[in-house]
């Protein structure tokens, strides 16, 4: 009869870890949207401003330079 019972309590234990385990790997498909959203802006925010002080870096000076003489 004991066997029995370990059994069960066995299974239980078995879907409980299961259920935790798929919100810890694999959130509801909201939260991922959101969390897909955030990383997509703030790639294309720090892109952004890369290619701005790139570009700055690269003919910033020149621009001043012929602004100033011309």
């Amino acid at each position: 009869m004991a066997d029995k019972s370990q059994k069960t309590q066995k299974k239980s234990r078995v879907k409980e870890l299961s259920n935790e385990f798929k919100k810890i790997v694999w959130p509801d498909k909201m939260t991922l949207a959101k969390q897909t959203a955030a990383v997509v802006a703030v790639s294309v925010i720090l892109g952004g401003l890369i290619a701005i002080i790139d570009f700055v870096l690269k003919y910033g000076v020149d621009l001043l330079v012929n602004l100033k003489l011309g």
